[in-house]
């Protein structure tokens, strides 16, 4: 399985929970999180998606650590089993 179908997963799970699952880019710093979830009643946590068994490279576990450190909830993706417990997480139902 490729990190593209966990992702596309991650995508249809969010939105069959009426949220929204944005692309996160930015131009300004890299090793972000490949995902916004953005979930009913204000909920939001980001979410890095890796093929099985991927690890996040040392810019993206600096990331985490700091969207963590400001109080975000931040998980690193890597099968389709884990999407509903991190919607779960989140805040979603």
């Amino acid at each position: 399985m490729r990190e593209k179908e966990i992702e596309s997963a991650l995508v249809k799970r969010v939105k069959e929970n009426k949220g929204l699952c944005l692309k996160f880019t930015s131009p300004s710093m890299t090793g972000i999180p490949d995902r916004i979830i953005l979930l009913p009643k204000g909920k939001i946590g980001f979410v890095e998606t890796k093929r099985p068994g991927g690890e996040p490279r040392p810019i993206q576990k600096k990331r985490i650590r700091q969207f963590k450190n400001l109080g975000f909830k931040v998980y690193v993706l890597d099968c389709k089993e884990n999407i509903d417990e991190i919607i779960k997480r989140i805040g979603g139902d």
